[in-house]
């Protein structure tokens, strides 16, 4: 991912650096685990403890670049280092394991602590998302459908419904994160025949990873492909509300603002102009996710225990798709922080359309009184009709017509365009919504 959308801490976790100590890591988990069988010193552990705290990248390309091979590079490197040091720790680096063991085993950490952050920055926008829904509980707006006028709602109402996909997000993420917690250290074809598996048990239970129950040579990718779904559908969430605050951002709209700073410009040509710069760039950077999708789901077809057609996409997708989510995550957090909301521009656009919002409430009070459905929806649709065609009230149509009068008294009629009873239920609604 390139340098504009990454944030430090996820990009730590994605650097090559931080791949190569993981990968040792898993490495020195397995010299521990066998030795007191090989009567590997302790003092030797320590050297190459020591040596894992520096930097072995640049010596590990060197090697990796002759030898053709990232995992052997990375041994080439150590063993330089530790060949007159620690002679069985050279020795028994690697030991019974083949390049799949160190890969996917140290993937798994990096996946681990990827959604560890990826799920703080969903509690983050929880916390922004529920005080939004809390403060605009009795901000009236219009609710639409097929970006028509449909009824009246609140803003708040709007939001919890954010937050409720927010919260699912969050629940998928700890299901993922659990779901990928998996490694191996089964061998070449994941039959364990130069180490067992209670080897296996001592390196990940040190890790904190369970093991994968049959691998191949690798570990199965169906779980990568159902943690990656978890991923998907976070920045699925990011651009439904992107999407949402573009469309109510629009000239015609003007609901909603994202932030626009002081000595900020929007166009290079018009001076004038306050475009959803940063909304865009969510919507845009979602559709980068869920491209990867697929990739991510071809790669569960392996040949037979195991190919490497799914090395050279994991490298690109795994970093780009957790980086350019934990960027989405923080800038939507900007957006809510600063969002301008505008509950007179909001009222306003509710009553712009002389009252056609309120057609259910009459359909169903003429249907109370004995009317039936059919009949009622036409009558209420004639004098719609004409408000869209005339722009005036829909009250003043519907008092007028003889029909609906016999039916209808005067205060009845005036319930009926009432705002009170829609919010009825918006209290409910942001409880069911995790807001209150």
């Amino acid at each position: 991912m390139i340098e504009r959308y990454t944030r430090p801490a996820m990009g730590k976790i994605w650097s090559d650096e931080n791949r190569l100590r993981a990968m040792m890591r898993v490495e020195e988990e397995l010299l521990r685990a066998i030795a007191d069988e090989k009567e590997i010193p302790g003092s030797e552990l320590k050297a190459l403890r020591r040596l894992l705290e520096r930097s072995m990248l640049e010596a590990s390309r060197r090697k990796e670049s002759t030898a053709g091979h990232e995992v052997i590079g990375m041994l080439s490197a150590v063993a330089g280092e530790l060949k007159s040091k620690a002679p069985k720790v050279d020795r028994y680096l690697h030991y019974g394991m083949t390049s799949s063991d160190v890969l996917d085993t140290s993937m798994a950490l990096q996946l681990r602590e990827s959604a560890d952050l990826l799920i703080l920055d969903l509690e983050s926008l929880s916390k922004r998302l529920k005080s939004l829904a809390r403060a605009h509980e009795r901000t009236w707006m219009v609710g639409r459908t097929h970006g028509v006028h449909a009824e009246p709602i609140t803003f708040g109402v709007k939001v919890a419904g954010w937050h409720a996909e927010v919260m699912r997000c969050q629940r998928r993420m700890r299901a993922a994160r659990d779901v990928i917690s998996y490694g191996k250290i089964s061998g070449a074809v994941g039959a364990f025949s130069q180490l067992g598996p209670d080897v296996e048990g001592k390196v990940l239970d040190a890790l904190g990873l369970r093991p994968e129950p049959v691998s191949t040579q690798v570990v199965p990718r169906d779980r990568y492909a159902e943690y990656f779904h978890a991923l998907v559908l976070c920045a699925c969430m990011v651009e439904r509300i992107a999407l949402e605050i573009r469309h109510l951002q629009k000239t015609e709209t003007l609901e909603l603002e994202e932030p626009f700073s002081q000595e900020q410009k929007g166009s290079s040509a018009m001076p004038h102009k306050r475009n959803p710069v940063l909304c865009e760039n969510l919507c845009g950077l979602a559709r980068l996710i869920r491209s990867y999708e697929s990739a991510v789901l071809e790669n569960c077809a392996l040949w037979h225990e195991r190919d490497i057609s799914h090395s050279s996409n994991e490298r690109v997708i795994m970093p780009d798709a957790h980086i350019a989510l934990d960027f989405m995550l923080h800038r939507l957090g900007v957006v809510l922080d600063g969002l301008q909301v505008r509950p007179e521009r909001m009222r306003l656009n509710l009553e712009s359309m002389n009252g056609l919002v309120f057609s259910q409430k009459v359909l169903l009070r003429l249907i109370d009184s004995g009317l039936g459905r059919l009949a009622a929806y036409d009558l209420v649709q004639r004098a719609a009709m004409k408000t869209w065609k005339d722009h005036r009230p829909l009250r003043e149509y519907l008092a007028a017509d003889p029909d609906v009068s016999r039916r209808l008294s005067a205060k009845e009629l005036d319930a009926c365009f009432s705002l009170e009873p829609y919010g009825v239920s918006a209290r409910d609604i942001l409880k069911r919504g995790g807001c209150l």
